[in-house]
């Protein structure tokens, strides 16, 4: 079995990283190119950019940014937000990033997904899914929503990630919108859902409050954990998390 992955993210706009709670009220977290330089020294599996007004702004990632970001690490990157065709996903792999995250434009065109990982292979791709969780008449499911989790896509959340795993995604980065920023822990009702419904390796994300946290979405079927905040802000060290669960009997490289 492979360790298991911790992975801070760096969520991107104007230039800033930023962070608020289920994706509003945003506050500055430093400048994504120094936060980048810390994380791949102290030992982060991968990390995670995502320019998150780019679909909203109708725009494409800035590649500037990609680019100074990766010239900062020596772990693999995932670079998100705007990326609407394989020239976009060329372009971004070419500024540095070994995989690209697609979200709203998978949504509204598929047909994206298989084109990309037919042409820079599906290990390249990973498929982003904002879900909120639903509750109705005792029903429990999950809904996709895409621009910045600021619409709902009348999608199946459960469905729309085996959908994406036939079309071609490599990987799925799953964010629980209802648990996002407030360190409250993971959805780990989606997580154990998803593990049991696809067979390519799930990030979690949205809500780590600490590593038991984590350990709780690893236990859950998760193969990486993902979180802001508690890295950000200096609540924990990657180090930190990483001994917390290798103390736990977790696969982690230290």
């Amino acid at each position: 079995m492979l360790p298991k992955r911790i992975i801070p993210c760096l969520d991107v706009a104007d230039g800033r990283v930023v962070k608020g709670v289920k994706f509003a009220g945003l506050r500055d977290a430093g400048d994504p190119q120094e936060l980048a330089a810390v994380y791949s020294e102290a030992g982060a599996d991968e990390l995670v950019f995502l320019d998150i007004s780019a679909t909203v702004q109708k725009r494409r990632t800035m590649l500037q940014w990609v680019a100074g970001v990766a010239a900062e690490v020596s772990i693999p990157l995932t670079v998100g937000g705007g990326i609407e065709s394989p020239a976009h996903v060329r372009d971004i792999l070419r500024s540095g990033a070994d995989k690209v995250s697609i979200n709203t434009a998978a949504v509204r065109d598929p047909a994206l997904i298989d084109s990309a990982a037919a042409e820079f292979g599906r290990q390249c791709i990973v498929v982003a899914i904002d879900a909120r969780r639903l509750d109705s008449a005792g029903e429990l499911s999950w809904e996709v929503r895409t621009h910045g989790g600021s619409q709902s896509a009348d999608m199946d959340a459960l469905e729309w990630a085996e959908r994406a795993v036939e079309l071609g995604a490599g990987e799925l980065l799953v964010t629980s919108v209802d648990r996002d920023g407030t360190t409250s822990g993971y959805d780990v009702e989606l997580i154990a859902e998803l593990h049991e419904r696809v067979p390519v390796p799930i990030i979690a994300s949205g809500g780590a409050g600490g590593p038991e946290d984590m350990l709780a979405a690893f236990e859950a079927g998760a193969d990486a954990a993902l979180a802001a905040s508690i890295f950000h802000y200096g609540d924990w060290s990657v180090r930190g998390v990483k001994e917390f669960l290798s103390d736990a009997g977790v696969e982690v490289r230290l």
